[in-house]
């Protein structure tokens, strides 16, 4: 029985140790495995309410991916800033006189940083606002790709070269952004196209009604329209407007169109006008 409790009070000794002390702090064994559980604790609680969140996107269909990725993050930084809160006050540290002596420091800082600080910010308006959302196909300064993540700081956009671009969330929130998968997944896009004056007007927009429509990613409704753009300087312009659900893949749908429009051009004799022009030479001197 002494024994036993010679061991407990030699543990108890070791445990209590104190590593580093000062006015303000002290650091111990105790203070370690406690800021181990704590965060332990912390990453074990995100990983279940993660998988609940998991379980509850598939089966229910008004949470999509985007809400629950939305819910997944806000709840992981909820969770993580109360954990670290916790760890530093098990070291003995006070962390609203921590704060309070820092304030000068904090502006330093933020002056410095203002421009990380404005990203955070942006990123949790896209979280909240969800504006933009995982799994959106947006384009962006010409850059078209599909949103694969949105951190706390920037975001992963992958386009369509498969190449990952890791974007500011402030140029998400300050600059103009297309979202092509806002809303409804129908997208109305253009094809131009010119032909050569004296062709019939009416042929010309059969012929691209049909290629339109013969192609297998493109909706029937609404159904492909065309339009007689303008006269243009060589050639009688006009757009095919089509609508598909497919907007990833448009530039392979846009391209599958042209092969089929060029290939009914030439079996019914109409011409794709190439620019023309006339010079005439004037000799400024006499005989």
């Amino acid at each position: 029985m002494d024994d036993l409790i010679n061991f407990l009070s030699s543990l108890k000794s070791i445990l209590e140790y104190e590593f580093i002390q000062t006015d303000r702090f002290h650091i111990s064994l105790v203070n370690i495995v406690t800021l181990l559980v704590i965060m332990g604790g912390a990453r074990i609680s995100f990983y279940l309410i993660a998988q609940l969140i998991k379980r509850a996107r598939v089966n229910n269909e008004v949470i999509d991916k985007g809400k629950a990725y939305t819910i997944s993050q806000l709840i992981k930084y909820f969770i993580y800033t109360i954990a670290t809160i916790f760890a530093i006050e098990s070291l003995g540290v006070n962390v609203s006189i921590l704060i309070a002596s820092s304030a000068a420091l904090f502006v330093g800082i933020g002056l410095g940083l203002q421009n990380i600080f404005n990203d955070i910010v942006s990123g949790i308006f896209l979280l909240f606002e969800q504006s933009v959302a995982v799994g959106d196909l947006i384009e962006i300064d010409n850059l078209v790709g599909r949103v694969k993540e949105i951190n706390i700081r920037t975001s992963r956009i992958k386009t369509r070269d498969d190449i990952m671009i890791i974007v500011p969330n402030s140029q998400l929130i300050g600059n103009n952004v297309i979202n092509w998968s806002s809303e409804n997944k129908r997208t109305r896009f253009v094809i131009e196209v010119g032909v050569m004056y004296g062709s019939d007007t009416r042929l010309v927009e059969k012929i691209l009604i049909d290629c339109a429509l013969n192609h297998k990613l493109v909706d029937s409704e609404p159904k492909p329209t065309v339009r007689f753009a303008n006269f243009g300087d060589s050639s009688l312009d006009f757009e095919l407007l089509f609508w598909t659900e497919e907007a990833w893949r448009v530039e392979i749908i846009r391209s599958d169109i042209r092969f089929a429009i060029d290939d009914a051009f030439r079996k019914n004799n109409v011409t794709i006008p190439f620019p023309q022009r006339d010079l005439h030479i004037k000799s400024g001197f006499k005989d």
